[in-house]
């Protein structure tokens, strides 16, 4: 099942509920450690999930914020992983970030 990207509007309680995990270093353990500053890391994949480390900023552009939207109406808050999971296709998503990286 995959995720379609439709233009919606990331709601501010998805951005806190990552910087309360942040916070909370609610993570799996070590994940935090090798996360660089400005970085976090996210869970992708359908059934196997892949880590991926991805900039801050990424939560701030219009194509991540469709996808975390589709993502939640989809599958809600439930992020078994401990971080932010991203239930995708992973060549979805590296197609998504490298869009991204482009503009």
């Amino acid at each position: 099942m995959g995720i379609r990207l439709p233009s919606m509007v990331l709601p501010a309680k998805q951005i806190l509920k990552v910087h309360r995990l942040l916070a909370r270093d609610e993570f799996p353990a070590g994940a935090i450690r090798d996360v660089p500053k400005g970085h976090l890391a996210v869970y992708v994949g359908e059934t196997q999930k892949k880590r991926f480390v991805i900039p801050v900023s990424y939560l701030k552009h219009p194509l991540f914020q469709d996808l975390l939207s589709q993502a939640e109406e989809e599958f809600g808050f439930d992020h078994p992983m401990g971080g932010l999971t991203i239930p995708c296709k992973e060549a979805a998503f590296i197609n998504l970030t490298s869009r991204m990286t482009a503009s």
